[in-house]
């Protein structure tokens, strides 16, 4: 039986995650900034679903639910970095506040939890720690520079950590999801309240308050959480796990198109050799 730590539970791909642990009978602490969310869970699983507040831009909340599940379970086998949020706004109308807030939540909370469990993990000499990214990573779009950049750190840190950790019998993999039937487009979705006149055309129509979610996404997130817990646990698991079909169709075609451009360009880029 393994211990997992999984943040953002409360709903989406993270509450899909939670739900395919306890259902193969493994042991989760479920975590979310209002744990009286996860009340349901704790009610199907009492035994072996664990819930700890955590707020992932909070470095004393982030020590505190790292003692909590040693303290209830002994160990931490696994680590599911799934919270996170996005961000619209172009780039000249973005405001600091929001974007560290992004930042402290995207990337720097995942980095923090990655050097709490660590320890436990290298003693053990096994262990697994997924990252979950977003397609936005490989290709970001208008409107959406801020939320990508964030996405894109979290995975280059996760690529140098994956060496890292290899010869330490500790698993890492990133997952990049597709659009999932989640909250994404409402309730999390959060942007700049700055408005630039020049870019009602682009950036403006992806604003947040522009963005009405019709839940036809082709992602399951019951069904994308299964798959991550499933994929983790196999020996050939990739480094980069694609979720949905959408998501492989756009990041096949954004590195085609990458490769197209190294091809065209390859000439002047080999100039600079002495």
């Amino acid at each position: 039986m393994k211990t997992w730590l999984i943040t953002g539970c409360s709903s989406g791909i993270g509450e899909g995650i939670a739900k395919a642990v306890l259902k193969k009978g493994d042991q989760a602490v479920v975590t979310a900034r209002n744990p009286k969310k996860l009340a349901d869970l704790v009610k199907e699983y009492p035994n072996t679903a664990y819930v700890v507040a955590l707020d992932v831009t909070d470095r004393e909340s982030i020590t505190n639910a790292v003692k909590e599940a040693l303290a209830k379970f002994g160990t931490i086998d696994v680590l599911i970095n799934n919270a996170g949020y996005g961000y619209r706004s172009s780039v000249e109308e973005g405001e600091i506040d929001g974007v560290d807030q992004l930042f402290s939540t995207n990337f720097f909370g995942p980095i923090e939890l990655i050097k709490e469990v660590l320890p436990t993990m290298r003693a053990n000499k096994s262990g697994a720690i997924v990252n979950v990214s977003s397609i936005a990573a490989v290709r970001s779009g208008v409107g959406s520079g801020y939320y990508a950049a964030s996405k894109a750190a979290l995975e280059l840190m996760t690529d140098g950590l994956a060496k890292e950790l290899k010869p330490l019998g500790i698993k890492v993999m990133i997952v990049e999801p597709g659009s999932f039937r989640t909250h994404f487009y409402d309730t999390s979705l959060k942007g700049t309240e700055k408005k630039i006149e020049d870019y009602a055309e682009t950036a403006g129509k992806t604003r947040k308050e522009n963005v009405v979610n019709m839940k036809n996404q082709p992602g399951d997130p019951m069904k994308g959480g299964e798959i991550i817990v499933e994929t983790i646990e196999r020996d050939d698991y990739p480094f980069r796990l694609l979720l949905g079909s959408d998501a492989v169709r756009i990041v096949s075609e954004a590195l085609q198109e990458r490769l197209k451009e190294i091809e065209d360009f390859k000439t002047i880029s080999s100039k600079s050799d002495y």
